[in-house]
């Protein structure tokens, strides 16, 4: 397979961008960092090299540096001198993306590298990363059963990793795993069948020791991933790449809050190009960057959509200051009526553990109360 040459000139092309924001936004501190959302690992040792050392010199330019950097990584493209790189470079947590060890599972959503070569690579993030890496796993896959998931997990628990994430498989309208789905003998579980295996997950999980902090996120103690704290407290996060995006809010305006959303050109070759540019004027062309107002229902309701993920709820006191009122002023019917269900706790205001089950229709009744005041009369 030949080299694709847009991988050498990637890191580059993300560093400029970096540059940009940094000083568009006139940022001083940058509490984590987090490299994923794609395959970072297919940039090699090299390239990952190149790009962290290139973030290092940002924090030895006067810019306070992030206390945990994470990296994500698929095993087969995670090999030894990746891995020491990213350590040796300042990676404090490693997310591993293992899926399932179960061949026919894999084959069946598209998954490369077999059983022995996730032990391989397991080993190794052990080895380099100790208790500091994350092993991903999910549920609901084709001809998964009970005994398949707890067997997973018990694979990827005797690595001893400070993090794993249960992910519930999600099919997309339009992929192939999707349209095989309307076929029979797919082996993909129903709904019912689906939710169970999540759950059998969860409990197993638990009894392990590794609490669940987030809706499909479990870790030991003290090793949560900050990143993804701060995410869903909806605070503030730069998204640098193609597609990715980033949300400001300015807490200097609360109550009257507001915020911008941008989001990167997907096109690769032309970010690489440099047609990435700054953010304002918002009218200049050819910044390859758009721009969205969010308004204060709008960012109600995404602080309402992020922090109940949360086993801790939204944070209170940014709640507060962002919007000058308490949660309890904004949803009372829905608090008092989860409440009454037993499914929400009240200190700190957050969905039970049995509550986060229900999340999205604890969500819906929150978003229909808090519209019904109308943005001109929102609390």
């Amino acid at each position: 397979m030949p080299h694709d040459r847009r991988l050498d000139a990637y890191p580059e092309a993300l560093l400029k961008e970096a540059k940009i924001r940094i000083q568009e936004f006139g940022l001083i501190h940058i509490p984590t960092v987090y490299i994923g959302g794609g395959t970072p690992s297919i940039l090699g040792a090299a390239g990952i090299g190149r790009l962290l050392s290139g973030l290092g010199k940002l924090w030895n330019q006067g810019l306070q540096g992030p206390g945990e950097i994470t990296v994500e990584a698929n095993p087969e493209s995670a090999g030894e001198a990746f891995l020491k790189t990213c350590r040796d470079q300042g990676v404090t947590r490693l997310s591993l993306g293992i899926q399932t060890f179960y061949e026919p599972s894999r084959r069946a959503v598209h998954r490369v590298g077999d059983g022995a070569l996730l032990q391989e690579r397991l080993r190794l993030a052990r080895d380099i990363f100790g208790p500091g890496f994350s092993g991903d796993l999910m549920t609901g896959l084709p001809l998964q059963d009970e005994g398949i998931l707890l067997k997973d997990i018990e694979r990827l628990l005797a690595y001893e990793p400070g993090h794993v994430s249960l992910y519930a498989l999600t099919l997309e309208p339009g992929t192939p795993l999707a349209s095989q789905a309307m076929l029979k003998g797919t082996g993909l579980p129903d709904p019912d069948r689906a939710d169970a295996l999540w759950i059998a997950g969860r409990d197993t999980l638990e009894r392990q020791g590794y609490g669940q902090y987030e809706v499909s996120n479990f870790s030991r103690p003290g090793m949560e991933a900050l990143h993804n704290i701060r995410y869903w407290r909806m605070e503030n996060w730069l998204g640098l790449g193609p597609g990715a995006s980033g949300t400001i809010i300015d807490d200097a305006e609360a109550p009257s809050i507001k915020g911008r959303r941008f989001t990167v050109n997907p096109d690769v070759d032309a970010y690489i190009a440099g047609s990435t540019g700054a953010l304002l004027p918002r009218e200049a062309a050819g910044t390859g960057v758009s721009i969205e107002d969010l308004d204060r229902l709008t960012l109600m309701k995404e602080t309402f959509l992020m922090g109940f993920r949360y086993r801790k709820g939204p944070d209170a006191g940014l709640f507060h200051r962002r919007f000058g009122r308490a949660m309890e002023t904004c949803i009372p019917h829905t608090i008092a009526r989860w409440r009454k269900r037993g499914l929400l706790e009240s200190e700190p205001l957050a969905l039970t553990r049995e509550g986060l089950l229900f999340l999205h229709a604890f969500l819906e009744a929150a978003f229909r109360e808090v519209e019904k005041s109308g943005p001109g009369r929102l609390p």
